[in-house]
Order: structure tokens, then sequence, then C-alpha cells
């Protein structure tokens, strides 16, 4: 398993409220869909604790939505769901099997203690806590309930306290369960997918900018600060304008690309920057917007392939 370093360190939670240029109308909106619904995040992560919101940033909420709404479905079609699943598999486990991926559990060496499922949720990053503590609320007699009280306490830290030695056999054993994948699938939609793709459409991009924006999160968390997904945002933006701000569309991809490579190279975890280099750019290059196949691109000197539907 390649490394998946979210850097999600949980502290005093940080209420945010992103400003979005959307179709060239400017709305002070909170982000949602990522971790505590009323988008709560850390300097680098997510945090389980939400803010309310006032009634003026609902309102904004809604007409963002419903713009969204009527929006193609872009990323969230089913099939090109599927296309981004396999290249997330590809950067993370060196596979095109996602659906193999639901029993993986290691400790990668990242600083942020075990790595397990289908997008590597962590023991110290809070997105394992929160898959364990929402699926135990309907499955109380899961094989990691009993572990809920040690993620707790490890969340934040790389620690394996109070987990070893039978937290990787629970989780394996929890991963025969249907529902227990299915939770898996729910959070990572949730944390990553949803945000991700919301905030694309938002800045005007197709499916492939929709993908560079998903694999982003998956692989920074869903942080404001300089080394989280909003952080990297940011700094594209210094750089390029967003399509909906009136910018190019690879102009402003390759501004994002850049600065998400920029905090690979300074993350231990990282060093390979396959994910962009020899797959993202490539795409890019080939001005490949909708991320139609065939599609062929290399992960750390391994050629993958999606045919043609």
């Amino acid at each position: 398993m390649k490394p998946l370093t979210r850097l999600a360190l949980v502290g005093a939670p940080l209420a945010i409220a992103v400003s979005l240029v959307f179709g060239g109308k400017s709305a002070h909106v909170p982000v949602s869909d990522v971790p505590a619904s009323a988008g709560d995040l850390t300097t680098d992560g997510p945090t389980s604790k939400p803010e309310k919101r006032t009634d003026q940033e609902i309102r904004a909420q809604k007409e963002v939505d419903e713009r969204i709404a009527r929006m193609p479905a872009g990323l969230a079609a089913p099939a090109k769901k599927e296309i981004a699943s396999q290249i997330v598999a590809s950067a993370e486990n060196s596979t095109l099997d996602w659906r193999g991926q639901y029993d993986t559990i290691e400790d990668i060496g990242d600083g942020c203690g075990y790595t397990a499922g289908v997008v590597g949720f962590c023991s110290g990053t809070n997105d394992m806590l929160q898959l364990v503590e929402g699926y135990t609320e309907d499955h109380p007699d899961n094989p990691l309930a009993p572990y809920l009280p040690a993620l707790r306490a490890v969340d934040g830290t790389a620690s394996h306290e109070g987990l070893d030695p039978g937290f990787r056999a629970a989780w394996a054993k929890a991963a025969e369960s249907p529902a227990f994948r299915r939770a898996q699938d729910e959070t990572r939609d949730r944390i990553y997918f949803r945000p991700a793709v919301r905030q694309a459409k938002m800045d005007g991009l197709g499916t492939l900018g929709q993908f560079i924006h998903y694999d982003a999160m998956v692989l920074h968390g869903p942080g404001v600060g300089p080394k989280g997904f909003y952080g990297i945002r940011e700094a594209a933006m210094r750089s390029a304008r967003t399509v909906a701000e009136g910018g190019g569309e690879q102009a402003y991809l390759n501004a994002f690309l850049d600065a998400g490579r920029a905090v690979m190279k300074v993350k231990k975890a990282h060093k390979d920057t396959s994910r962009i280099d020899t797959a993202q750019r490539e795409f890019l290059r080939a001005g490949n917007l909708d991320l139609e196949p065939p599609l062929v691109w290399r992960m750390y000197g391994e050629t993958f392939r999606v045919p043609a539907s």
C-alpha cells in the first residue's frame, strides 16, 4: 500500500466558511459534506464537532445546492465514479480492484497509525473513528465496537495503544459484512467524494477536474491549512483563475497539480508523485477533460489500463 497521509490532527475545531466564486457570483457559504455536516475543519483535516450556520449561510448553501443539482453528473455518474475508484486504488494499493481493499489494514509508517479499508481510513486522522462510531450506532455488536475507547484515545497520534494485538483481525472480520463495506463507501463519499466533486463543480470544472479534486481530497484530507485540500486549492488560485472566475480549465488544473505536487514533495510519505506526473498530468496533457476511456497511465512504474466502454 502506498502512503496515504491526511495529517488530520484533531485539536480545537476551526469553523470556516469558504468564499466561493461560482458562475461569476460570489457566495460566502460553508463547506458541506465534510465530516461534521456543518463544515468544521481543523487546519489540515476533519473534526467531528459541527458549528451552527447562520440563516444567510443556509440560504446561500441552498442556492448553491440547487445550481449544482442542475449540472451534469460528471464524476458522480456511476461509470465515471468506477473509473475514479480504480485510479485511486492504483495509487493507494497498486491495483484496479478497489473492492478488494475493504479488509486491508496496516501501519505504513507515515505517522497516522493504522491505515485501512477502501480509501485508507487512518486511526490517527479521525476518519476511521468517524467510520467506526457511525457503524457501531447501527451495529452495536460489530467486532470493532470494543475498540472505540482506544480509537478515541489514539486519534491524532500514531499510537496503537489499546488496539494491539486484536484490532487488525477485528477489522478484517468486520469487513466480511456487507453492511461494514457499505459503511466504508458511505463514509468515503461523505468525507471525500461529495465535497470534492461539489467544489470542483462550483469552480466550473469538468469530470477530470472533479477527479483531480477528489484524489487530492483523499490524499491530503479536507483541511484548510497549506497541506490540506483547501489550502492547495487556495495556492492554485493564486496562480490561475478557476473556470468560474473566467480562467482556462487546463491552466487552472495545471496550477492545482503544481500546488498538490509541491505539498507531496515535502511529505516524507509522498516523495513519489506518480499519481500526478504519470497519471493525472497525462490525462490533462491529452486534453481528456471528460476522463473518457480508454485510459492508460503509469503508477510507480507499473502500467494500468481502463478500456473503452
